[in-house]
């Protein structure tokens, strides 16, 4: 490959995204917990969220590159084969747990010196805490009832004083997620947990951004600095010296995206000489907005060329797509974001606005309002198998 930048157009670098992202294909995974342990593996990481007006983000995810995937797949790969784990990334996601070393060092960092809210913790309450989970097995914060309740310090904390001595348990990792009821956490030991005499080594400074690196290029296709170490920019300063030693070696090529020269990017030369799979014509994907494609909003707009605005927190008078849109991906087009609401007494999925990205084909309306069919399908398993999409 040459070493001067190769000058490729936003279509061919939204190709190389989507065939990494592995949403260019029906069924990519397979089905099950396996399914979960391969689609995690490969995107590096599937975000959590606690919104629940449609079903959260991290079911979402996998189940747009999973067709067939229920609730308990997810559960069977967290609980059962371990084969994920939770765990702060960008934000709170599920990670595969063949990479857990090279989040150990951030547990460490925080066990030998905790921020200033983990600080003050009484240890010898922490200490009571392991010994009780050690003694009783794991529990949840709805089984510590025998404590007093104190004021909240904001809208998410816990007026039980042994949420933050929870939480510093998992973030130093004494403690893990060991299974959820919805959004309710059941913490194990780790090491009980995944059965480990000892825990993986934590990684080294270069190793981890070896790993992102890695990752990026796995999960991005053609990636920039900022998408590689998006949610750990400090690490820039060691990716950087990995791509130009590869550069030299001809193991990434430097990429010029038409549009947005200004920032370089790198793709693997096996990837840009190849075709990649085909574009399915109607294949449609409802995604999530903490989904991998859509979460780096500056990336998303330079490579398709739109704008997500994630509005849940934006005053109702100035929404534009809505409270909660999602992206709606036709082949390799975002062609509409709708903002659904799932009302579950009445299993009826509602579509509450339809905003136009793309010009309005009878067509591409047709397959939107299939995918919508499947979504909902998707959406009120447990409650109805069929139920009807209304538009509010």
């Amino acid at each position: 490959m040459p070493a001067t930048p190769l000058e490729i157009s936003p279509i061919r670098a939204r190709h190389l995204w989507l065939s990494a992202q592995r949403l260019l294909e029906p069924a990519p995974f397979g089905a099950g917990s396996q399914a979960v342990k391969a689609a995690t593996e490969h995107l590096g990481y599937v975000q959590i969220d606690t919104i629940n007006v449609i079903e959260r983000s991290h079911h979402h995810i996998l189940q747009t590159r999973i067709p067939d995937y229920t609730r308990a797949d997810l559960a069977a790969a967290q609980s059962v084969d371990k084969s994920v784990f939770e765990y702060w990334a960008h934000a709170l996601a599920y990670i595969p747990t063949a990479d857990y070393r090279y989040f150990a060092p951030d547990m460490r960092q925080t066990r030998d010196n905790p921020p200033a809210h983990y600080a003050a913790i009484d240890r010898r309450d922490y200490t009571a805490l392991l010994r009780r989970i050690r003694e009783e097995g794991p529990l949840s914060i709805r089984d510590i009832d025998d404590e007093v309740l104190v004021e909240k310090e904001h809208l998410w904390a816990s007026r039980k004083p042994s949420k933050r001595l929870l939480n510093f348990g998992f973030y130093n990792g004494d403690l893990t997620v060991s299974a959820r009821d919805g959004m309710l956490k059941v913490y194990e030991l780790t090491d009980r947990h995944f059965g480990w005499d000892r825990r993986p080594r934590p990684a080294t400074p270069a190793q981890v951004a070896d790993y992102l690196l890695r990752r990026a290029l796995r999960s991005q296709g053609v990636v920039s600095l900022d998408s590689i170490c998006y949610g750990n920019l400090p690490l820039k300063a060691e990716v950087l010296p990995l791509i130009e030693k590869a550069v030299r070696a001809r193991r990434l090529a430097p990429v010029v995206i038409t549009g947005a020269e200004k920032v370089p990017h790198w793709a693997e030369p096996a990837a840009l000489e190849a075709a990649g799979p085909p574009v399915p014509a109607n294949l449609v994907h409802i995604l999530s907005p903490f989904d991998p494609l859509v979460i780096q909003r500056k990336r998303l707009e330079a490579i398709f060329g739109y704008v997500h605005r994630f509005e849940a927190y934006v005053p109702a008078a100035k929404r534009v797509l809505g409270y909660f849109a999602l992206p709606v991906l036709v082949g390799e087009e975002i062609v509409a974001a709708l903002d659904l609401k799932t009302d579950r007494q009445a299993d009826r999925l509602l579509v509450q606005r339809w905003t136009w990205i793309a010009p309005e084909r009878p067509d591409l309306k047709a397959a939107i309002e299939e995918a919508l069919d499947r979504f909902q399908r998707f959406q009120l398993a447990p409650q109805a198998t069929a139920p009807s999409v209304l538009t509010a």
